[in-house]
């Protein structure tokens, strides 16, 4: 084998280090451009990306306690405490414990963060226009995304 030849081999063990071989860049590289397009149109509403999606939670569910809505946002509660006190300081939520339990900390909506609801309903569809994908083509990223969550969330599950 000739000097070239081993460095060829050499180089070609280091391929799986090069950025366009990297299955986690253009996932992150996708989030922060998208989430980037979301801020215009949350900035109207005073909301970050995270509050939005805490918010999406609430809608939903009108009352959840702080663990779940942290494991349905894959947020700890490092980043989800701060995030709901900035929430309920804008009046959209409350927070209070249980009563059968002290240690269980529940988040309930309230009518001012249902309210924003109206405000918010038009972002999907104008993030949508913003992202040049047909609805199928979304819907298999979307399978595709969860599929990857799901595998990496057992990880941290157990």
């Amino acid at each position: 084998m000739t000097t070239e030849g081993k460095k060829g081999k050499l180089d070609g063990r280091y391929d799986c280090l090069k950025l366009e071989n990297q299955l986690c860049f253009p996932l992150y590289a996708c989030s922060k451009e998208v989430i980037r397009k979301y801020k215009p149109l949350l900035d109207r509403l005073d909301l970050t990306y995270t509050q939005y999606i805490a918010m999406m939670v609430l809608w939903d569910k009108k009352h959840t306690n702080v663990k779940e809505m942290g494991k349905a946002l894959f947020l700890d509660s490092g980043t989800l405490t701060p995030l709901l006190k900035k929430l309920e300081q804008k009046g959209y939520l409350e927070r209070h414990r249980m009563e059968t339990d002290e240690r269980n900390l529940m988040v309930s909506i309230t009518k001012k963060g249902m309210d924003l609801r109206e405000e918010a309903v038009k972002i999907p569809e104008q993030i949508g226009s913003c992202i040049c994908l047909k609805s199928e083509e979304a819907m298999q990223l979307y399978e595709l995304l969860y599929k990857v969550l799901s595998a990496t969330s057992k990880d941290t599950d157990e």
